[in-house]
């Protein structure tokens, strides 16, 4: 199928197409023409990386995935590392989730008053709510 059919069937830009070849994600067969051609294969393909990324899987961790034939080489140890960091994530998004509700509701006259906002900002400043809370801190 050509770059152009790929991207009606999956939405994915064909310039973001051609990244994930220079990348080394996904490989065409050859080109006819001046457009790119790829097996029927690369949907499912596509749809593993947009899964991947979804989970929050860098593009560079997402190329150990895939063998140079497109075969796939998941590393179970690293799915089950990433889903350890999204539970760590829940649980500071959770705690940060139930203090803002809390502090919206407060009766206390200034939230620097309340214990549980006091709470949150602590943390905060600690770091333990990172931003980017499923990437590993290096």
């Amino acid at each position: 199928m050509n770059i152009s059919e790929v991207v009606k069937k999956t939405g994915i830009p064909a310039s973001t197409l051609r990244y994930y070849e220079e990348k080394g994600l996904i490989k065409s067969l050859g080109r006819s023409g001046l457009q790119r051609r790829f097996s029927d294969t690369i949907i499912d393909q596509l749809a593993l990386i947009s899964l991947a990324q979804s989970a929050d899987f860098s593009l560079d961790e997402i190329s150990t995935m895939f063998s140079l034939d497109g075969q796939n080489l998941i590393n179970r140890d690293m799915l089950l590392e990433k889903a350890d960091q999204i539970d760590e994530a829940i649980k500071r998004l959770t705690i940060m989730s139930n203090s803002l509700k809390h502090a919206a509701v407060c009766k206390a006259h200034s939230h620097l008053e309340c214990a549980s906002f006091k709470r949150l900002m602590k943390a905060a400043i600690q770091g333990k709510l990172y931003k980017n809370t499923l990437r590993k801190r290096k």
